[in-house]
């Protein structure tokens, strides 16, 4: 099943609604300060174009996590800046253990998200086709035309005899002896 476009906007949207406002808490909660609105913007813009190519069909569990890791990665570059702040506060360059540990907490949080995201879309490809699947039910069924109906026969009527005008017969079992 093909998705048409009102649908492809709809999931798109939630897709790319997601991934940059994912993106933009954790970066909120993890340095202390957003990202710029131009970064939120071009962000937007780039993970929307990437869903909208990725939306014509139903996307399995391990794509959309794949696509939500990417774009993560992505929007966490975007969103960083160049500032000698950023690097302070994401604690790049301050050890492996640090820089292991914010890699776990965004692998994670992108995970549930990814697995969120794709029950969400897993029910929405099973509702549409047992809409589907309904709609095809309540449609009028084409009916073969009806075979010709057979010849009436024109039979003759037999005058009754009056001999057995008045004749009764009573049947019924035979009277005890």
């Amino acid at each position: 099943m093909r998705a048409h476009l009102p649908l492809r906007l709809t999931r798109t949207a939630a897709f790319a609604a997601v991934c940059v406002t994912l993106a933009a808490l954790a970066h909120s909660l993890g340095g202390g300060t957003g990202p710029d609105p131009w970064a939120a913007g071009v962000g937007l813009a780039v993970v929307f174009a990437l869903a909208m190519a990725l939306s014509g069909t139903e996307r399995s569990t391990t794509t959309i996590n794949a696509t939500l890791v990417v774009t993560q990665l992505g929007l966490h570059e975007l969103f960083g800046g160049d500032g000698s702040a950023y690097v302070a506060a994401h604690q790049h360059g301050r050890g492996l253990g640090d820089a292991l540990g914010m890699l776990l907490a965004h692998l994670t949080a992108t995970l549930v998200t990814g697995c969120w995201l794709a029950r969400g879309e897993a029910a929405l490809w099973a509702m549409l086709r047992r809409l589907a699947r309904r709609l095809v039910l309540l449609r009028p069924v084409a009916t073969a035309p009806l075979p010709p109906a057979a010849p009436i026969a024109h039979v003759r009527d037999v005058p009754r005899r009056l001999l057995f005008r008045h004749s009764v017969a009573r049947r019924g079992p035979p009277l005890p002896a």
